[in-house]
């Protein structure tokens, strides 16, 4: 007992001996947030050249097959790199099985390693290069994907919501935010807006960008939502790269997840076609036939027709009267244009 006690007194007087605090690691360090919303000042960020989508061919036993690849900026140099066999999601792929997994980083002087189980690369200059000493000898090219849906003019009969600066008077707390590129309504700093018109059913358009936010992650990524009827949440949220789940952009929050994952990735212009039709009630009141809707993302349809069995979260309590939009303030720079209805009698 003696000689235990000497030698515990000695390590401790030569400070050798350590104690559970400092045995544990210093936790990570918390990234800043990042919210852009000019596209100019995202340009300046290094990470944002090499984020984005890809696409090329693998050669397989069967033959040369089409890729694509999404690189998801985590912040500070990190990126996350999938891979889809057949395209990328909602052109060729469904986004749910990736091909593969890795990681990437970017060193001090500008080069981004690829690394991943069985699998190496590069990414420079908008060329990602993959290996994995086997059947994967690659190259894939950056691409901005064409949505045809971007920029649609309304039709005859529609109720223009926001074209241009001026209509952000059509919006209670209707705010515009200058940028490079135009004017747009914004919902940053206004605790969310509402359209003073109202509808029942209709067809509606809407185009939304999200903010360069690499540093954050799940719902304080980007996050805003458009409200049908002022009771259902079409999400808003940078969802580039992530599985597609009902609380993920093109998800109606908790109730109904997308067929595909069709978020882009962030800075680039996005667009919802919604067609909707409101719930049935009876004379007294009481709900006869669900509301539904059918939603295109980026010109792919990811919802058929869903059905809401009540309001979502946030919503307005359903009932026979017709409803306005609602878009979300959840405190990201997330701004909107060319948005129209038309109104279906």
């Amino acid at each position: 007992m003696f000689r235990s006690l000497l030698a515990t007194a000695l390590l401790v007087a030569a400070g050798l001996t350590t104690t559970p605090a400092q045995d544990k690691k210093d936790p990570p360090k918390k990234k800043e947030r990042i919210a852009i919303a000019e596209l100019k000042d995202a340009e300046k960020d290094p990470d944002f050249a090499i984020q984005g989508e890809y696409v090329g061919e693998i050669t397989l036993n069967s033959g040369a097959k089409k890729v694509g690849g999404q690189v998801i900026a985590n912040g500070l140099g990190e990126f996350t790199v999938k891979v889809y066999l057949g395209g990328l999601p909602g052109a060729g792929s469904d986004g749910k099985t990736p091909l593969f997994t890795a990681t990437a980083k970017r060193a001090a002087d500008g080069k981004t390693t690829v690394a991943g189980k069985d699998i190496s690369g590069t990414i420079a200059d908008g060329k990602l290069s993959l290996k994995d000493g086997m059947k994967i000898d690659t190259t894939l090219d950056k691409i901005t994907r064409k949505n045809d849906s971007l920029g649609k003019k309304p039709p005859q009969g529609a109720v223009v919501l926001f074209g241009a600066e001026g209509d952000e008077k059509n919006w209670s707390n209707g705010k515009l935010m200058e940028l490079s590129d135009g004017k747009f309504l914004t919902v940053a700093k206004t605790g969310g807006i509402k359209s003073k018109e109202k509808f029942g059913a209709y067809t509606a358009h809407i185009e939304f960008r999200l903010p360069w936010m690499p540093n954050s992650t799940g719902q304080g990524r980007g996050n805003s939502g458009v409200y049908v009827h002022d009771r259902y949440e079409c999400q808003v949220l940078d969802s580039f790269g992530l599985s597609g789940e009902n609380n993920e952009c093109g998800g109606f929050y908790t109730q109904h997840k997308p067929s595909v994952n069709m978020c882009l990735p962030p800075m680039t212009w996005q667009t919802y076609d919604i067609e909707y039709t409101p719930a049935v009630f009876d004379d007294a009141g009481k709900k006869t036939k669900n509301g539904k809707a059918t939603v295109l993302h980026n010109g792919v349809k990811i919802h058929d027709a869903v059905e809401f069995p009540k309001e979502g979260p946030g919503g307005q309590k359903e009932d026979a009267m017709p409803g306005p939009f609602q878009f979300q303030d959840h405190g990201d720079p997330v701004v909107y244009k060319n948005v129209w209805v038309v109104p279906v009698k």
